[in-house]
């Protein structure tokens, strides 16, 4: 536990870390119209963490995607909490177990102490999926919201 309790949000990551991150989000979205980001904080201050990504997915206005599939993946350091989250349009093609699986891989990883690793594999996951169901299209597609890995408190 002693290496979630003395860092702030911001510096968990190195610099490598946190481009190895965007660089996965950056990647995954050159495939299809879905949006994926990634939000951090120390404490999540809700006892469920989905509840705490879906407040987030709101205030981040990850619902004003055309095609309503965005994808928020959260991670409360501290706290030792994670969710990942997609909007109505992404959850219906994949379901309930997708988002659950995503979950117990980060977890996975998580316990190997490889945290952006984890989150970069989930990315290029939940890429794989907006892919099947959400192609790239040249013609029509434009990057909706920020690749940049969002900070909490």
């Amino acid at each position: 536990m002693g290496i979630f309790s003395k860092k702030k949000p911001v510096d968990f990551f190195s610099q490598e870390e946190k481009d190895q991150i965007v660089a996965a989000i950056q990647k995954a979205e050159l495939v299809t119209s879905g949006e994926i980001r990634v939000y951090i904080e120390n404490t999540c201050p809700n006892s469920n963490p989905v509840e705490r990504a879906k407040e987030l997915f709101t205030q981040l206005n990850m619902h004003d995607t055309r095609e309503r599939n965005g994808v928020l993946v959260y991670v409360a350091v501290k706290s030792r909490k994670l969710a990942v989250f997609g909007d109505e349009g992404i959850h219906v093609k994949v379901g309930q177990n997708f988002w659950e699986d995503a979950v117990q891989k980060m977890i996975s990883h998580f316990n190997a102490q490889h945290f952006a690793e984890g989150i970069a594999i989930i990315i290029a996951q939940i890429g794989s999926a907006l892919q099947l169901h959400f192609p790239f299209n040249k013609q029509t597609d434009t990057n909706e919201l920020p690749d940049d890995i969002v900070f909490g408190d």
